[in-house]
């Protein structure tokens, strides 16, 4: 019988240690064209990606409410700004996209500030 417990414990245990606790914030608004050309350049691989995986994106329009979640997270009016958040807290921030060469590099550099 413990072992069994103890089994269901430790898979628990491993679910909750793999749930993706970060996530990569995109502000954005209508008819932002840097924002358009981000959606047309990397958003379609993100998800299929390591950093997408370990980051899933997330879209925030910067005209609708806060969602609660993001309450401590400060908002720009300059769009898209990324922000990669971990536990409610904010640990990078990319203003702008530079371009599907530079993005890659830059989101790189965000994702090494995450706890391993």
């Amino acid at each position: 019988m413990m072992s069994r417990l103890a089994a269901i414990l430790f898979l628990l245990l491993t679910f909750a240690g793999s749930a993706k606790a970060a996530e990569l914030i995109m502000y954005e608004q209508a008819g932002c064209v840097w924002c358009k050309r981000f959606n047309a350049e990397i958003a379609p691989a993100w998800p299929k990606t390591e950093q997408g995986k370990r980051a899933p994106l997330r879209r925030v329009d910067i005209h609708e409410p806060v969602p609660e979640d993001l309450a401590n997270i400060a908002i720009e009016r300059f769009t898209p700004t990324f922000v990669l958040v971990e536990e409610g807290k904010e640990i990078a921030r990319l203003r702008g996209y530079p371009g599907d060469e530079f993005f890659w590099h830059l989101v790189d550099d965000m994702l090494a500030k995450l706890d391993p």
